[in-house]
C-alpha cells in the first residue's frame, strides 16, 4: 500500500482543470484538541463500524455533502503499554484475545424515514489495514482504487478486530454512534451496548445492519481525504 507521500499522484487522477473548482478536504479533521487516551485512560474501539454524530458544535461531522471520492484516510493511534497491548490482543485468561489491531474505511448510507433510521447499508470499504507498526503516531492510507461516494452518505470507521483510536472524557456534546445492537432479541430487556466483546463489525458490502449503540463523551480519531466532484462553470458547448 502507497503512504500519503504520493496522494498528489492520486489526487491529480481526478481533478480536472483548475477553474472547475475541485478542492480537497479533510473530512473529520475538526475540532483539534482530541487527545487519544492511550496509554494513560486505554480505552480501544473494538468490533465495530461508527461514527461521529458530534464533535463539539459540529454535527455530522463525517457527512458527505456534494458527490465526490475519497482518496485516502488516516488513524490517530495511542501508544498503549505492553500490558494493554496484551489485553487487548491476546487469547490469554482474562484478555479479550481479539488479534492483531486493524481497521478499515466504510461508507455507509442511513435511513431516512423514522421506521429505518436506524439502518445502515454498506456502501463501499477500503482494504484492512493491520496498525500494530503505527502506534503512537498518525498513519495515512492511500486508495488504490478510491471510494465513489455520493450526497447523503457517511464516512465510518470498521474495527474487524481492535484499534486504539478513541479520545475519551470529553463533554457531552462529543457523541458516536455504533453497528452494535442494544438486546440479543428486540423483547429483551437491559443493553448490551457495553458489550466490547460483541462481534458487530459491518463488513458486507451491500448488506444492512442497525445502527443501536449511541455513545457520548468520546471521539473517534479518523479522518478521510475527499475530492469532490467539480462543478462547471461553463454550460456552452
Amino acid at each position: 500500500m502507497k503512504r500519503l507521500f504520493t496522494l498528489a499522484v492520486c489526487v491529480g487522477a481526478l481533478v480536472v482543470p483548475a477553474a472547475a473548482d475541485a478542492r480537497v478536504r479533510e473530512i473529520g479533521a475538526e475540532p483539534p484538541g482530541a487527545k487519544v487516551g492511550c496509554p494513560e485512560n486505554c480505552q480501544a474501539i473494538t468490533r465495530t463500524t461508527g461514527y461521529q454524530t458530534s464533535s463539539g458544535s459540529i454535527k455530522n461531522p463525517y457527512y458527505i455533502r456534494r458527490d465526490g471520492y475519497i482518496v485516502a484516510w488516516t488513524i490517530t493511534l495511542g501508544k498503549p503499554s505492553t500490558e494493554q497491548i496484551s489485553y487487548f490482543q491476546d487469547s490469554a485468561a482474562g484478555s479479550l484475545g481479539l488479534g492483531a489491531p486493524s481497521a478499515r474505511l466504510s461508507i455507509v448510507r442511513k435511513g431516512t424515514k423514522k421506521k429505518n433510521r436506524l439502518m445502515h447499508r454498506l456502501l463501499a470499504a477500503s482494504p484492512v489495514e493491520r496498525l500494530d507498526r503505527y502506534y503512537g503516531s498518525s498513519p495515512s492510507f492511500v486508495l488504490d482504487e478510491p471510494l465513489r461516494v455520493e450526497r447523503g452518505s457517511i464516512v465510518a470507521l470498521t474495527v474487524p478486530t481492535w484499534a486504539p483510536a478513541f479520545a475519551v472524557g470529553l463533554t457531552r456534546d462529543f457523541a458516536w454512534f455504533s453497528s452494535r445492537h442494544k438486546t440479543d432479541q428486540p423483547d429483551q430487556s437491559g443493553s448490551r451496548c457495553g458489550d466490547v466483546s460483541q462481534d458487530a463489525a459491518q463488513e458486507t458490502v451491500r448488506g444492512i445492519r442497525r445502527y443501536e449503540c449511541r455513545y457520548r463523551t468520546a471521539r473517534l480519531l479518523y479522518t478521510a481525504t475527499f475530492v469532490p466532484d467539480p462543478r462547471p462553470t461553463n454550460t456552452g458547448s
